[in-house]
Parts: C-alpha cells; structure tokens; sequence
C-alpha cells in the first residue's frame, strides 16, 4: 500500500469521482486497485480566489513502485497490553463522560468487568432534563449539561480535535467510528460529531461495554470513600450503596466541586492550576464564511471556523470551543449560577457563530491558599451572573459596543441571542474583574483585525463562561496513581486532559495503568 500526499482538488467530489479524478491524475489502472482509502481532507482557504481541498488517500494496486509521488504505508502500531491484574474485585469508575467511558470500554475489552457510577441519568434521559431546562429554566441539579452520561461534552460541538499528538488519538477515533460517528471523522482536518450524533454513540458503547461485562449504575452520587492503610477499599453512594473496590478511575469532570471537597478531606493531594474565564461571543455565521472563504469560491464548504489568540502585556486572551451555526447554552449545574458554553448538531446548520473568549486567570487571582481557591472563584463570578440576568437563569449579554463603552445594552442589534431559556441586557462589566473586562476589549478588537466583523458593535457577548477547564489538579505518579494507592485521577476534571479527545486518551491510559499492574 502506498499513499499519495498533496493532491490538490477544486471541485466537490464524492468519493468515488474523487478516485477516479485520482486514477486518471496518476495514471493507476481501476480494475488493478484493491484497497483504497481516503487518509486526510482539509480546505486551502489562504488565497481567498483559489479555495481547494487538500487529500491524502492509500492505495493498494499493482505497480505501485510506478505511482510518482507515492511513498510507502507504514503499518499503523495497535497498542498492546500486557494485563497482569488478579484481583477479585472489580475496577469503579466515578464518570460516564468520555475519560470514564473509554476506560471502561479498554477494561472491558481485557476481560475486566468494570463498574461505572454515574450522578447523572442516561443519556437520552438526560437530554430530557436538558431540554426541560433550556425550555422552562427547572435545573436538575444531577442531570444536566455537566452531569450525567457522556460529560459536559455530550451537549457541545463534538470536536475530536487535540493537541496531544498521541497515536492513542487513532484509536479514539476508530472506536467512535465504529459506534456509528460518520466516516469522514477518520480523515478530515477538523473532526466533530455533534451532539446529536454523540448521543447515539454513547448509548451505543455503553450497550458494549454491558455486553462485555460491564455494569452501569445511574442516579448514584458517589459521596465517600473508605480508606486503609494508604489504599482506598470501598465507594460509597447516597443511596447506601458499598462497592468494594481496589481500583478508583476518577473520571469526574471538572464541575463535580463537591467531589473536590470529598477527596480533598480524605488526603489526596491536589493542587491550584491555571484556568480562563471569559463570555461567549455571537457572530452571523455568514458573516465568519465571508471573512475566512472570501465570495468568489463555488465550492460546497463547510460552515467556517477560526481559532484566534491575544498576547498583551500581562494577559492573553484567546477563543475556545468555535461552534460553528451552534446556539450558546446553558450549562449550570448548581442552583442559583449562570455557566455557559456552546453546542452545535452535526450539520452546524445554526444562524449564529459562537465561540469562547477567554482571559487566563492564574492562582495569584485567588483568594486563600486552598487548593479549591480556583472553584471558589468560579463561583463567584457565576452566582453574580445569575443575579445580573434577574435570578431566573436568564443569561445576562450585552452588545459588544456596549460593553466597550462601559453600560448597559438597551437594545438588541442585528445579531440575536441563541440563548435559552432568555436573556437579560445587561452590563457584563458589572460582575467582571477589571483585568477580564480590559483584556477582553484588548483581544476583541484585536481579532477584528484579524476576521472582519468579529468586533461588529452588535456582537452578542453572553456571560459567564467558566467552565473551560478544571481549576485543580489532582497530583498523580508515572503510574497514574494518585499519592492514596488504588485512584487514578483520570480526565479533564482531574486536570489531565482538555476536551472531548484528550479526556478519552487519558481513560485508556490510566485503563492501561490497571490492567498492567499486578
């Protein structure tokens, strides 16, 4: 087999006028071809008169040593695993997000039976609180954007983007392939799969995992932990519930505070990290495909997409989590706060643009000494949010002219919130630290220059975003375990991972670290 890099394509081509566009380019004889693959696809979009795709494709035919250009495949390495593990119990893992869930799947599929335990429903009850949530602003404080099967990933974009660069990578993504994600997340530049195709994987690899052994309990709150002689033994659950246990994967997400607070007291060590805290920003996603395509291109694109960042003086300021034609969502999971974050279905068919913008915020921000200093902080800024939209979990947003001036929105322009269950005009800078509300204004008009229109005074700013990522990391060894033996700090919330990708990695790592310990 042979792959072919660098093959420029300025028409929209299905996948079969593409190989024949090939064969004819490079001169390969059809009936002589057995295998064929599409390996990568993006968009050239630099020279805004001349957009084209860029394809890698392997091919497996005769005389391929004859195929100019051509360079040989390399066999993919699978990962293996020497499993030593002989204990009686089974594993436990706090978390059905996608850390928890590729942990299970990777303990299942070495004939260890896992047990997953899950605060949240399932995930098609779950959506059901989410939608009953955006529709009358009833939180169920356990099943919610954050909480319940799939993580706080599930109700997002679905990007499988990552800067990790680990071959661990490939086997994420095969796996959501193989649990029915589209085909092209194998080989396009940007993969997502959206939220409504991610909750049908999810049910779908929970069903494996059942089948290979595994046990699921949801609507269980892990409230406790026994502890002895420096090894955890047992987990504890609100209805009474004891699983005994020699193995914990802590894949609980970075908004499970009150599991911070439980681990914190039984002595693992855990420490202040680096985080961001910002607004959502709202654009027409016509708008973005202008600025990023240009008007001259007759090619079929995709909704266009941007990642941009700020350095000033002492801040930086950057965009996060782009959700292209997505809607701004609520994403609180504790009464009495406003959390944002976005979300888009596969077809990213929305109106509006949105992304994150963000301003790092470092422990020196924090008040106290405590390692939760981070979370505290959090909250702060999301209880004043919630106040600010009228204590209804209305979301407070202001025109981005408005903010720059310093007061309050009176009207909304051309850009309308995607915001549910509604919004408040507002003064964001009313609850802000001075340090976000300038670096913002900084990075703002800085991106401006950069797309055209993203400083647009009519730009919706909707706060607070504060979830990006998790305020504490739970300290862990070469081995993944943290200074109690038996837990493994897994994921995003554990502060080893940052998104959808990196957080699925992380289980099957700290799986590997169960499965090959004696």
């Amino acid at each position: 087999m042979v792959r072919i890099s660098n093959i420029k394509v300025r028409s929209d081509f299905s996948d079969e006028e593409l190989f024949n566009f090939i064969y004819k380019k490079y001169n390969i004889k059809m009936d002589e071809v057995s295998t064929r693959r599409i390996v990568k696809k993006s968009i050239d979009a630099r020279n805004k008169s001349d957009i084209f795709y860029n394809y890698s494709v392997e091919i497996e035919c005769k005389n391929e040593d004859k195929i100019k250009g051509a360079e040989p495949v390399e066999n993919d390495e699978i990962f293996s695993i020497d499993v030593k593990r002989k204990s009686s119990v089974s594993p436990v893992i706090v978390g059905a997000g996608p850390a928890g869930l590729f942990a299970a799947l990777i303990l299942a599929r070495n004939g260890i039976k896992p047990i997953v335990i899950e605060q949240g429903k399932s995930v098609d009850e779950r959506q059901k609180d989410v939608e009953e949530f955006l529709s009358t602003g009833k939180l169920n404080t356990l099943s919610n954007v954050q909480f319940g099967e799939g993580g706080a990933g599930t109700f997002s974009d679905g990007k499988l983007t990552s800067g990790i660069h680990n071959p661990l990578c490939k086997v994420v993504l095969k796996e959501f392939y193989n649990f029915g994600a589209p085909e092209q997340i194998l080989y396009i530049n940007k993969p997502h799969i959206g939220t409504d195709n991610l909750i049908n994987i999810i049910r779908n690899m929970r069903n494996k995992i059942i089948e290979m052994g595994g046990t699921f309990l949801f609507n269980e709150k892990v409230i406790d932990f026994e502890v002895s002689n420096g090894k955890v033994t047992s987990v504890i659950c609100s209805s009474g519930k004891k699983v005994e246990t020699d193995s914990v994967v802590l894949a609980i997400g970075h908004s499970a505070r009150d599991t911070f607070e439980k681990l914190y007291e039984k002595g693992l060590t855990m420490e202040r990290k680096n985080f961001s805290v910002g607004v959502r920003i709202e654009h027409k996603q016509n708008m973005i495909n202008d600025s990023q395509y240009g008007t001259e291109t007759k090619l079929n694109l995709p909704p266009a997409e941007y990642k941009l960042a700020y350095h000033g003086d002492k801040r930086s300021c950057y965009t996060f989590c782009m959700c292209p034609g997505g809607q701004v969502i609520a994403s609180s999971s504790e009464e009495n706060t406003i959390v944002t974050n976005g979300m888009s279905k596969f077809a990213r068919d929305g109106e509006n643009a949105n992304s994150a913008v963000l301003v790092n915020v470092t422990p020196d921000d924090f008040e106290g000494d405590s390692p939760l200093a981070g979370i505290y902080f959090q909250k702060d800024l999301e209880e004043k949010a919630f106040k600010l939209g009228g204590s209804n979990y209305y979301a407070p947003v202001q025109r981005y002219e408005d903010f720059k001036a310093n007061r309050k929105s009176e009207y909304i322009g051309e850009i309308k919130p995607s915001y549910k269950p509604g919004v408040t005009l507002s003064n964001l800078n009313e609850i802000m630290p001075e340090f976000v509300s300038k670096t913002l204004v900084e990075g703002i008009d800085y991106f401006g220059k950069r797309i055209k229109g993203f400083d647009n005074p009519d730009s919706i700013l909707t706060g607070m975003e504060t979830r990006s990522s998790s305020p504490v990391q739970i300290t862990r060894d070469d081995n993944k375990e943290s200074n109690i033996r038996g837990f493994y700090p897994c994921g995003e919330g554990a502060g080893y991972a940052g998104g959808i990708m990196s957080a699925a990695v992380d289980g099957i790592k700290c799986a590997i670290a169960i499965l090959e310990k004696e």
